[in-house]
């Protein structure tokens, strides 16, 4: 029921004057209800009026926010909020947080301003998918996405005031929107730009705090430039994998961070068990020497960087790691749920033999990779999210803000010499398909590789990020070597259409499989204990099971069947390979010669008869080499016709056509003077 104050009732209620509500209700600044001379004022519309009238400054500091004790939210918002509570109030400055990806990121920025800032908030992402992703969690017009409407953070009268935000998009914004409101969400290009449309137009005190979701990225000298644009602001770097690739220092004190263990086992992300490729016996040619292993020897061989490589780059490796990545594949569409396969390749080149592999197998792949075209690329993501795709082989793509809990299964096909890419790989596999479930068998996931990559050492390293040793995770923050340079991973760097290693044959009758959360830990051991006990378990009796069924760390068991082979799908997968490989031929013929793709010296000057641009002249000069290397050995006829064996002999033979056009182009330079 409605309570009504008269003025002086209201007035006294409000805390002013009441020749002041008098001037102010009659001009409409305040709700009120006049009876022939006489104003009546509902208390509730005072209320409402006083909490929309509120100081941006004063917001998120006396705003009632329902956040300790409140069962819809995750562990990690509810200690994170606390931890930054406990360290703006007695220290302050930068601080790092880390929550493992799914775990409930955005709901955490969401909290952190209140009883924290003490005006404006700046939410800064890396792209543009993370910044519209936030929008909708930080919009409260919007139910159905709005984080403190989901989570019942905020009661409706409180958020008929606010928060409200501002969206630097490029689009219609401007600086009077973000004046109005509490938050502004903008991505780090858009605000920080070479142009500097937006920070000028700031005064340094704008901002009270500032929210950096995947904050291993502030380092970078935009970042710098926002974070020295606002030096008194409150700032808080959150990010998923707490570590850079450029060995730059992320400024800042941890105060956070929320264990993958911990994670897995309240079911946030998915369980994870790495799977490896062990073979009995590897043959293969190093150098043109012939080579014979037992896995025991494969083990001592595997931290050379040569070996590891030259098992990467094998396809008789590659044939097994896909079988045994389908396996697992297979195994978990066994509830019913569409689950798919994400791999990850040396090169682009590599990723496409490797899609080659699944596509012969009967399953839908592609691959992506950042050099491809944009419109491509969108066309490949649109079949992964409707679920066209069965498996996506990528190069360097799919980072921060890829959200796509159906990629269940992670095949790797290429070493990784630190941890960090190791585990941003992995993460794309962690979103789990059935939110707070952890037993739900949709909830499982595999990373599968050759143990002759050796990765097993990167799982260890992960176990000891694991472990919370603090000094570990602090060298981890502070980065690690950088990946490989784009030229090598797309394919234009000065390299050799063959590899020194070839693997010939391998036996592989046992994989080896380990989990990634160590039995042994006694940490995982507590929080199993603790869990257990706020489910209302006997924790005692439940940690004496587990220790009586514990697992080994590492377990042998029988390897899969092979997939079969689809002779159709072989044959025409060989075809389009030759197509990729005539064209990554001639790409090469160019670098080795020093000649630009779109030039025309060879249609000009080096060989007249050809057309095209230099590349399309070189790519017709390959095809003409290789048909008559061909016919020399009795395959003629178009390329519709042939055999699934001449395409694999015609791959073949692209190195002598390279190497031999190689000697003609330089000849007839030197001529050309």
């Amino acid at each position: 029921m409605a309570e009504w104050l008269n003025a002086d009732e209201a007035a006294n209620y409000l805390g002013i004057s009441s020749s002041s509500l008098y001037s102010m209700a009659q001009q409409g600044r305040v709700p009120g209800h006049k009876l022939g001379k006489m104003w009546r004022f509902n208390k509730s519309d005072l209320d409402a009026w006083v909490r929309a009238n509120r100081p941006i400054n004063e917001f998120f500091m006396s705003a009632e926010s329902f956040i300790e004790g409140n069962d819809l939210l995750r562990d990690p918002q509810k200690e994170g909020h606390a931890a930054a509570l406990d360290f703006f109030e007695s220290d302050g400055g930068k601080a790092i947080m880390q929550l493992p990806v799914g775990c409930g990121k955005s709901g955490l920025i969401s909290l952190l301003p209140f009883g924290i800032s003490e005006g404006r908030v700046l939410v800064i992402a890396p792209n543009v998918t993370i910044r519209n992703e936030l929008q909708k969690a930080l919009d409260i017009t919007n139910k159905r996405t709005c984080f403190w409407h989901k989570c019942k953070v905020l009661a409706p009268e409180v958020m008929s005031a606010g928060p409200y935000i501002a969206v630097l998009d490029g689009k219609d914004a401007n600086v009077h929107d973000c004046d109005r409101s509490h938050i502004v969400v903008t991505n780090i290009q858009q605000l920080a730009s070479s142009a500097d449309r937006w920070l000028p137009q700031f005064p340094d005190d704008y901002f009270d705090m500032i929210l950096v979701d995947e904050g291993h990225h502030s380092a970078a000298p935009s970042w710098m430039k926002v974070f020295d644009k606002f030096p008194k602001a409150k700032v808080v770097n959150l990010t998923a994998t707490p570590f850079r690739s450029d060995k730059k220092n992320i400024e800042g004190t941890f105060i956070y961070r929320y264990s993958f263990k911990r994670a897995m086992i309240k079911g946030y992300i998915k369980k994870l068990q790495a799977i490896y490729v062990a073979p009995e016996e590897l043959y293969f040619t190093w150098e043109g020497d012939d080579y014979h292993h037992t896995l025991e020897e494969v083990m001592e061989l595997k931290e050379e960087t040569w070996f590891s490589r030259g098992v990467a780059m094998s396809p008789e490796c590659n044939y097994h790691i896909v079988d045994a990545s389908l396996d697992k594949l297979e195994k978990l569409r066994q509830s019913g749920t569409n689950h798919q396969l994400i791999a990850v390749a040396m090169s682009v080149n590599h990723a496409k033999a490797i899609r080659s592999l699944y596509s012969e197998r009967g399953y839908e792949a592609a691959e992506i990779y950042s050099d491809m075209p944009p419109d491509k690329q969108a066309e490949v993501m649109q079949k992964l999210r409707s679920g066209m795709l069965d498996c996506l082989v990528q190069v360097q793509m799919l980072g921060e803000g890829f959200d796509h809990p159906h990629l269940s299964v992670a095949a790797i096909f290429r070493p990784f010499r630190s941890l960090p890419p190791y585990v941003q790989f992995i993460g794309r596999t962690m979103r789990v398909v059935v939110q707070n479930d952890p037993r739900h068998p949709d909830n499982y996931g595999y990373v599968v590789t050759h143990i002759g990559m050796n990765l097993d050492q990167q799982l260890e390293d992960f176990r000891d990020m694991e472990r919370e040793d603090r000094d570990y995770f602090e060298e981890l923050i502070s980065g690690e070597e950088p990946e490989p340079p784009a030229e090598a991973t797309e394919g234009r760097a000065r390299m050799k259409l063959r590899n020194d290693m070839v693997v010939d044959k391998e036996i592989v009758s046992e994989f080896f499989e380990e989990d990634f959360l160590d039995t042994d830990d006694a940490a995982l051991l507590d929080e199993l204990k603790a869990h257990a006990e706020s489910l209302g378990f006997d924790a005692a009796d439940i940690l004496k099971a587990i220790k009586s069924k514990k697992k080994s760390k590492r377990r042998v068991t029988e390897a899969s069947a092979p997939f079969p082979v689809l002779p159709q799908k072989q044959r025409q997968e060989a075809r389009k390979r030759l197509n990729e490989e005539v064209n990554r031929t001639a790409k090469l013929l160019l670098n080795r010669c020093d000649l630009q793709i779109n030039g025309r010296d060879i249609a000009f000057k080096l060989y007249p008869g050809v057309t095209g641009n230099n590349f399309v002249a070189a790519v017709q000069l390959v095809n003409k080499k290789l048909k008559k290397r061909l016919e020399v050995e009795g395959v003629s006829g178009k390329r519709e016709k042939m055999k699934t064996e001449n395409f694999i002999r015609a791959q073949e033979l692209l190195e002598d056509v390279l190497n031999s056009l190689t000697r003609l182009f330089k000849k007839r330079m030197a001529d050309d003077g």
